[in-house]
């Protein structure tokens, strides 16, 4: 309704509640004896003030009707889904989807039937969120047992925050469960941090996973944050969970080594390949599995830091039992592939987060475990005592333990 039309109805409505009734009164009135004055019937000038309310009310209901818009069009919440593709939605607070952008090349294949995502606007958030994930299980990247889906909620709410968090998890462990796909779920709640916006902005990734990179680099600052972003959430999470000892090769360069080695083993042509991150392992490795157009399959273990071939196991096309696995030699002391006892000792103390001035008994010994050259290595600090068993060539850790000193 326009505002010349609402202020004639409501002018109308005023009219109608004083009606002019001059002349009714006039007919009741007795000619009285003696002097007759002639009363002329006159027309009342208009009044202003019925017009002037009519438009002050139109001006407040058009007014408050803007509010109530920007209000509902306001973003609220930053919801994101990591896996490798990074996609952002904007919320409302009536969990509505008012944006929804890919963040990265991988993440405008999940959205490609979507239209990029705007097709998504306006959704219920659950509604779109299953929508996501429902492409990436198709695309395969919540396939592996390994992979992994990170849902990061920002808000200045924190209560409104958790709830959605609680929500999103259900839904994404529903549509998971129905694919029947094996990935596990991370979730987490960020307040607002404009340098963390920052980063994220000139990576082109999101918020959340700024934030778990951040965690890495809290680890091991002597990684670079620009490198760490380019891995996957998956690669991430058992980077953090291993110590963050080294900078990893990442899954693309382990394909390429893998497909170099397959090329030289075979002259079929490549039909299909996958590559899994196990950087949680000892040792930390990529598996690469490469099927070739003869049925041929190779599978390939890929020394997560050094990109050394640790294993080849080879399947015959005809699917029969012989195989061939060809393990790696143990790393010898003293080659380039020997961190070294002084990065030995940074690694074990940089996990422990203990400072390198309050710790005695230090103890540093070079062995060999099951195949495995390794860095034994021992300390105190408070009255704690620690132990470590650190991979020679890699850096990773194999194994440790803490443990009361009650002498």
């Amino acid at each position: 309704m326009t505002n010349e039309k609402m202020e004639q109805r409501l002018a109308s409505a005023l009219e109608k509640t004083a009606p002019d009734d001059v002349s009714g009164v006039l007919s009741r009135c007795e000619v009285r004896k003696g002097t007759v004055i002639n009363m002329t019937t006159r027309k009342p000038a208009r009044k202003k003030w019925p017009a002037l309310v009519a438009a002050c009310l139109a001006v407040m209901l058009l007014g408050g009707g803007g509010v109530f818009y920007q209000q509902a069009n306001a973003v609220a919440s930053v919801v994101s889904l990591d896996v490798n593709p990074s996609i952002e939605l904007k919320v409302s607070r009536s969990e509505k989807v008012l944006v929804c952008a890919p963040l990265n090349d991988d993440a405008k294949t999940i959205l490609a039937d979507m239209g990029d995502g705007a097709d998504l606007k306006g959704a219920k958030l659950d509604v779109a969120v299953n929508a996501i994930v429902g492409s990436l299980v198709r695309n395969g990247y919540l396939s592996s047992i390994s992979s992994a889906i990170m849902i990061s909620v920002e808000d200045k709410d924190t209560a409104r925050a958790e709830k959605l968090q609680r929500e999103l998890t259900d839904a994404v462990d529903g549509v998971l469960q129905t694919s029947e796909a094996k990935a596990s779920v991370l979730t987490q709640t960020l307040t607002q941090d404009a340098a963390r916006d920052q980063q994220a902005q000139e990576n082109n990734i999101s918020t959340g996973k700024a934030a778990l990179v951040n965690r890495v680099l809290a680890i091991n600052p002597e990684l670079q944050f620009d490198a760490l972003a380019k891995l996957s959430v998956e690669e991430l999470k058992d980077l953090a969970e291993a110590g963050a000892p080294a900078m990893p090769i990442g899954k693309d360069k382990a394909m390429d080594i893998a497909v170099a080695e397959f090329g030289k083993a075979s002259v079929a042509e490549i039909l299909h390949s996958e590559v899994d991150p196990e950087l949680d392992e000892s040792p930390a490795h990529y598996e690469v599995e490469i099927t070739g157009r003869n049925g041929e399959e190779i599978e390939y273990k890929i020394d997560a830091y050094s990109g050394a071939v640790i294993e080849t196991k080879r399947e015959a096309a005809d699917d029969d039992e012989a195989s061939e696995t060809q393990p790696a030699k143990p790393t010898q002391p003293g080659t380039t592939q020997d961190i070294g006892h002084a990065k030995a000792k940074s690694i074990a103390l940089n996990h422990a987060g203990v400072d390198a001035n309050t710790v005695y008994d230090m103890n540093i010994q070079l062995d060999v475990e099951d195949g495995t050259i390794i860095y034994e290595v021992e300390f105190k600090s408070g009255n704690r005592e620690y132990d470590y068993e650190i991979d020679a060539a890699t850096g990773a850790i194999l194994h440790h333990e803490t443990e009361i000193d009650d002498r």
